[in-house]
């Protein structure tokens, strides 16, 4: 990645449109089936444009609990969007609603409700674990949403491991949604920047909005460049979810309660999360805490032998270690 950026083709993004950017842009487009693309410095700053040209002052709009833009973005949806979220439950899986529950929710009412027009999803879903929502499944909730008059944004951060995890093209997962936020970080190793993908109408409006948002990228090819490294290298992202299932194992087998993970988040079940991540920090592993549980998350920079050396230093922590037995484990 440093190689190709020192070695990127750039140019003035805000005045000619950089080569590299519109190459990157051109490239995640087609991947995901869309018309166009913007490259965004981050997912936050992606799915706050999103939000913003599909929400109007007191609109509400459904995410499912836990959702990043519902707890994650320091308020943008209502404070730079302005819209009002209304949370629904994981009834349809773990991290989504059920599809009678997106319809529910829009029951229509008196003049003085408030209007509902957007129905957010993420996948896979961070806090509930990387859990998938599968390609039937995404269908079913994007006719929901279609069927209740609302438009879909889906927060595809991880869309990609999504994508690896079910053995699908990554277009197979974002059919019926209007706009779709990817991330080049996390799991694919850029050091920044995300995609938004949509029309070509909505991108230029998102490229005005990010130009609000924060001001011109000049020379973006330099990240871009290294964006493109990482989206070709996707494939590997199997080894990080083989790397995952090895550590729930190891961690079960040491008496931990964690649930079986779908992609590359391991999340475990502690009596006191943060003190279990101050412990984990003072052993050497990276940790943090996550809807009341301890989230760990594999990448391109963790080996196998990272893993094993992670286990071993689990298996010294003192007798805080978690031993709850009610607790998902490993199938």
């Amino acid at each position: 990645m440093r190689r190709a950026m020192a070695a990127a083709d750039v140019g003035d993004d805000v005045l000619d449109h950089d080569p590299t950017m519109a190459a990157l842009e051109e490239e995640v487009a087609a991947v995901l089936g869309m018309p166009a693309a913007l490259w965004m410095p981050s997912g936050t700053m992606g799915n706050v444009a999103a939000l913003m040209m599909h929400l109007q002052r007191g609109d509400k709009f459904l995410a499912p609990e836990h959702a990043h833009v519902l707890g994650s973005e320091l308020g943008s949806a209502a404070w730079l969007a302005q819209g009002m979220p209304e949370v629904l439950p994981h009834d349809g899986g773990p991290g989504r609603p059920a599809p009678d529950t997106v319809r529910a929710h829009v029951a229509p009412g008196p003049y003085f409700s408030l209007r509902t027009t957007l129905l957010c999803l993420e996948n896979t879903h961070n806090f509930a674990g990387g859990t998938v929502t599968p390609v039937d499944e995404w269908h079913a909730l994007t006719a929901a949403a279609s069927d209740s008059g609302l438009v879909v944004h889906l927060d595809g951060a991880r869309l990609w491991n999504a994508a690896a995890a079910l053995g699908v093209e990554p277009a197979r997962l974002t059919g019926g949604a209007t706009t779709v936020q990817v991330c080049l970080s996390k799991g694919l190793g850029a050091p920044v920047g995300s995609v938004l993908v949509s029309d070509a109408v909505r991108i230029a409006e998102a490229r005005r909005i990010r130009k609000m948002l924060g001001g011109g990228v000049r020379q973006g090819g330099v990240l871009a460049a290294a964006g493109l490294v990482a989206l070709r290298s996707r494939d590997r992202l199997h080894d990080d979810h083989a790397h995952a299932r090895l550590l729930a194992d190891g961690l079960h087998e040491r008496g931990w309660a964690v649930d079986h993970p779908e992609t590359n988040i391991v999340l475990a079940t502690t009596e006191d999360p943060a003190a279990t991540v101050r412990a984990l920090a003072a052993a050497g592993v990276g940790a943090v805490t996550v809807a009341g549980r301890v989230r760990f998350v594999t990448h391109r920079g963790i080996s196998t032998e990272d893993v094993h050396a992670a286990l071993a230093a689990c298996a010294a922590l003192p007798a805080e270690r978690p031993t709850d037995a009610g607790a998902a484990s490993p199938a």
